[in-house]
């Protein structure tokens, strides 16, 4: 029993690791999860777009020049529990935003709006729709509401590709790998690609081992393929100067290029070559600052055979002998691309959700269902809500019609200063240097590994639980389906902006000169906005401080839970056990009210 525990204790020390943002972690499991969801290239095209001004956002849900429309899923994978999944299309991006569609019921009343649920951050559809018997949705569409829940780019069964064939297989295995995680959860175990691991990453400060002087190893010499070093180091060279086309400022490629010469430099600890590799830096950085021609990459070549040089050099010159140097060497090349291609791939922020996913998916709706007067109703889940508060500011900022009726905002806020949000831990990724340590956060994988270690003893993780759902609020095999197959993998882009709901002013677009506080004294649209009593995510003061901002006759504010309990925690405004009894009544009476044509 004692080892046991003192197994479990190391597991928990090891995950607190990934918790607590440990960026040799967290960039491994993300490179394996990304690996796992790789289906096609995403064109290189930057979404750090700098601007003055907010930019009016378009919606184009149908437009894709390159690649065909995708609409609706003929045969949609199993962990998709809603009647229909379809699929909408986003300008300058290959990911392809799902939407769970739920009929509404025949014997409902009939509705003339229908609704749009968002979900939170690093989150999908299934938080909406955890079980027949608590399903926000399923309710919704049986009080005669057409419901459809958004999962936004990289989450979910979002997908990558370009035909609705490609999508949908990629789908698939999206749900296959979903399932399979709760599979395993019920064998007792994570499989090995499922559980953290420590393997070398680009951030890692390890440094090579020697071996030892044994008489076996002394005949060994190492067969070193120069010219394999030398295309691998000239292909990152190249890339890091295109800026990875524009997904890197020159600020930040001189960073990652600094970090990938450090570790080429540990490898070899002779402090005669420090001359010469700081030569070769020096003029590679020089290289860096220069415009694209095409005698530049014969110069990165040149330069990529000078610095292997220099490491044959040390192979040769440190005793005892380097014996996998060539391996090692290749392996922190191999990871540092990995790290560069993980940067390309997640490369969105909020801003992107709010300009491009959302509009998307409000577009396709309206083609689909028709509204009388072209507009919907909207209920959004943390970052969800954030997303209508920001519409809504945006939208009055510039005199536009928000195409919405009303909104529901649930745990959600454009400011969480005057709060004690859980959610600060956060506020170390707000270092653009840390960002590109760690370029995404695998939420998904970090709670999945966690989760046995919060609810079984000697429950070392126990306290994520209440993070979660308040205590005896949710069902214990929902809790673990929410935990489960609800997370998933996080931009360190889009946590870099949410971390300026944390500084005065609260959250502002990426050009860090809108704020969309700022704006929401014009909004015309009626709001509903919930907090929960024991939120540590979004607490009823992070609420109410956006809420003060709505004209008083727009703004409705309610907050669920009662001083000897029950209490509501963030997730359990929508899938706690009497969330059915007086949440969801509590939104239907709201919407009912502004559903008018």
């Amino acid at each position: 029993m004692a080892t046991t525990i003192q197994s479990d204790i190391r597991s928990a020390l090891h995950v607190a690791n990934l918790i607590f943002i440990n960026p040799n972690l967290i960039l491994s499991r993300a490179t394996a999860f990304s690996a796992r969801r790789s289906f096609s290239p995403r064109p290189l095209l930057s979404s750090y777009r700098r601007i003055s001004t907010p930019t009016s956002f378009r919606a184009r849900a149908f437009s894709s020049e390159s690649t065909e429309p995708v609409v609706k899923v003929p045969e949609k994978p199993p962990i998709c529990t809603a009647d229909e999944l379809h699929y909408v299309s986003v300008s300058n991006s290959d990911w392809r935003p799902a939407l769970w569609r739920y009929h509404p019921s025949p014997q409902a009343p009939p509705r003339n709006h229908p609704l749009l649920l968002l979900s939170g951050l690093g989150t999908n559809a299934i938080g909406y729709d955890l079980s027949p018997g608590s399903s926000f949705a399923r309710y919704m569409s049986g009080q005669g509401f057409e419901t459809w829940i958004l999962e936004v780019r990289g989450a979910g069964l979002s997908v990558q590709g370009s035909t609705p064939k490609a999508v949908q297989q990629a789908a698939h295995e999206v749900s296959e790998q979903m399932e399979a995680v709760t599979k395993s959860m019920a064998n007792g175990s994570l499989s090995t690609d499922q559980q953290p691991s420590k393997v070398p990453s680009p951030v890692s400060d390890s440094r090579v081992s020697f071996v030892e002087e044994d008489q076996h190893l002394a005949g060994i010499v190492t067969v070193w393929d120069e010219s394999k070093l030398v295309t691998k180091l000239t292909e990152v060279f190249m890339r890091l100067s295109e800026r990875l086309s524009g997904f890197l400022s020159e600020s930040q490629s001189k960073i990652m290029f600094a970090k990938l010469v450090d570790q080429i430099a540990k490898i070899l600890e002779d402090s005669q070559l420090s001359e010469r590799m700081n030569e070769i830096r020096g003029k590679l950085l020089s290289l860096l600052e220069a415009r694209q021609n095409s005698a530049i990459a014969g110069q990165f070549r040149d330069l990529s055979q000078g610095l292997v040089n220099v490491i044959e050099e040390g192979q040769k010159s440190v005793s005892p002998q380097l014996f996998d140097l060539q391996e090692r060497l290749s392996s922190t090349i191999e990871d540092f691309q990995k790290q560069l291609d993980l940067i390309v791939k997640y490369d969105w922020d909020f801003d992107n959700y709010l300009e491009e996913d959302v509009p998307a998916a409000m577009e396709y709706i309206r083609a689909q269902t028709k509204p009388k007067d072209g507009k919907l109703l909207a209920i959004g889940h943390s970052m969800g809500g954030i997303l209508l508060y920001a519409m809504l500011s945006r939208c009055s900022y510039e005199g536009r019609d928000s195409g919405l009726a009303a909104i529901g905002t649930l745990a959600s806020s454009l400011n969480y200063t005057p709060s004690k949000s859980r959610l600060k831990l956060l506020l170390p990724l707000a270092d653009p240097a840390q960002a590109l340590n760690v370029p995404v956060v695998p939420l998904g994988a970090m709670l999945s590994a966690a989760y046995p270690l919060s609810t079984r003893p000697p429950y070392v993780l126990s306290w994520l639980n209440d993070l979660i759902s308040a205590q005896d609020m949710m069902r214990p095999e929902l809790l673990e389906k929410l935990v489960l197959n609800n997370f998933c993998t996080i931009p360190a882009k889009l946590l870099l902006q949410l971390t300026t709901a944390f500084r005065n002013g609260g959250l502002c677009d990426r050009s860090g000169k809108f704020f969309y506080q700022d704006h929401l004294h014009k909004n015309k649209v009626p709001v509903l906005a919930i907090a929960g009593d024991r939120d540590l995510i979004c607490p009823p003061e992070a609420v109410e401080e956006t809420v003060k901002l709505i004209p008083e006759h727009l703004a409705t504010y309610k907050v669920f839970g009662e001083p000897g309990g029950p209490h509501y925690a963030h997730y359990d405004l929508v899938g706690g056990r009497l969330a059915v009894e007086q949440v969801y009544p509590c939104i239907v009476e709201f919407l009912s009210r502004y559903d008018l044509t």
